[in-house]
């Protein structure tokens, strides 16, 4: 896809967000709706090896998403690439559903491992990235956090292993959206310039506009292609709530559900930021 196709995408990507949160009566939509842009960028920007046939080719990119209470945005960016049926989204946190609260790695073979305890997503990336660095595999491990979550002292531990194992095959990217479910990040537990933090530990560091997505896909095939010793982070500066403007920058919204009258008036608002060719 060009990345007009690519914003095109996002763009229902958060309709579905929206509806399956709405009919489910609960869930997060306001850290889903700020990470689908990087989501569709590297599912959907030519950036990351998978098969939807295949979920577990051995030549497939690793995705893992650390920040496991956005699991709307990784659930609809599969469906959307093929892994399973479009309707199964509306099954969102159902009874019997493969589509919990939080992703299940032992309900679909497309998540790579179940997460939602914040903090140990960046730890199973490394591992997986130390792992396939051990079998010469040239494979690449992206791993999706939240600003919020970089207050646990594990994701620090982790980055330092990755330094430490010159895992240049693996890729951080950090949701900083500013905000987590108590209100701003830095009036909660100021971690200061997360980016300095990771450029301390021995890591290189980008920041781009996490909702720019032609420049996120640059960026990403980049560090794809790039051959160093050394871990790469990337702090995508984002908005909670993107593409709402009720929801926008609004703490509120972390964990809760729209209701009859809200999701009507947020899909109308998205339906106006369609974008279009030519």
């Amino acid at each position: 896809m060009d990345s007009i196709q690519v914003q095109q995408k996002a763009n229902e990507m958060r309709k579905d967000i929206l509806r399956m949160i709405g009919r489910a009566g609960s869930g997060h939509p306001g850290g889903s709706l700020s990470c689908i842009d990087i989501c569709a960028a590297l599912y959907f920007g030519g950036v990351m090896t998978f098969d939807p046939q295949n979920p577990k080719l051995e030549s497939r990119d690793y995705f893992f998403l650390s920040k496991g209470h956005a699991a709307p945005a990784l659930y609809t960016t599969l469906a959307h690439a093929g892994f399973f049926p479009p309707e199964e989204l509306m099954s969102l946190r159902q009874l019997g559903t493969r589509l919990q609260g939080h992703p299940d790695s032992n309900l679909l073979d497309c998540v790579e491992v179940s997460t939602g305890s914040l903090g140990q997503g960046l730890s199973i990336a490394a591992g997986s990235a130390c792992g396939l660095r051990l079998n010469k595999q040239e494979n690449r491990v992206f791993v999706l956090l939240g600003d919020g979550e970089c207050e646990e002292g594990q994701v620090w531990e982790a980055a330092n292993f990755a330094a430490h194992q010159g895992l240049g095959n693996l890729v951080a990217i950090v949701d900083a959206n500013g905000l987590q479910i108590d209100g701003p990040c830095a009036e909660v537990c100021d971690a200061g310039e997360i980016g300095e933090k990771f450029a301390a530990f021995g890591w290189e560091v980008s920041r781009v506009d996490g909702h720019d997505i032609p420049a996120l896909i640059e960026l990403f095939t980049k560090l794809k292609a790039a051959d160093g010793e050394k871990p790469h982070a990337v702090i995508a500066s984002t908005i909670k709530g993107k593409g709402v403007s009720f929801m926008e920058g609004q703490a509120g919204w972390h964990g809760k559900a729209p209701n009859a009258e809200q999701l009507a008036q947020a899909l109308e608002e998205l339906s106006g930021n369609e974008v279009c060719d030519g």
